[in-house]
């Protein structure tokens, strides 16, 4: 594992994935998979992309993950074998880390109960 400067902050992250490269390599990647998440396809279930509705936002269903995060392998943040489309629910599961991944339910009053 290579550490670099590179892509440590939010800003640098920002800006890397609002450049015209990363945008280019992330519809190649959502092509290439077909739009379908994945991990669900794994699991042998199927998670595609929202439609759009005319006059309304289009959801975000899927993400292109990094297998190998570009924070720790910045050579890679720019090659398509290093990603993978995936739903946003399989995302999460691959940053519990980060508080992406479910978390166990906890009550709003600790353990006392009315």
């Amino acid at each position: 594992m290579v550490t670099s400067a590179e892509y440590q902050t939010k800003e640098q992250k920002k800006k890397f994935y609002r450049s015209g490269r990363w945008e280019s390599l992330r519809i190649h990647a959502l092509e290439r998979d077909n739009y379908e998440c994945q991990q669900c396809k794994r699991e042998g279930k199927v998670r595609v992309d929202s439609k759009k509705v005319q006059g309304e936002r289009k959801s975000i269903e899927l993400n292109v993950h990094h297998k190998y995060e570009i924070e720790h392998y910045p050579k890679l943040a720019l090659v398509l074998d290093n990603l993978e489309t995936l739903c946003l629910s399989g995302h999460n599961k691959m940053h519990p880390e980060k508080g992406f991944g479910k978390k166990g339910k906890q009550a709003k009053w600790g353990d006392e109960k009315w």
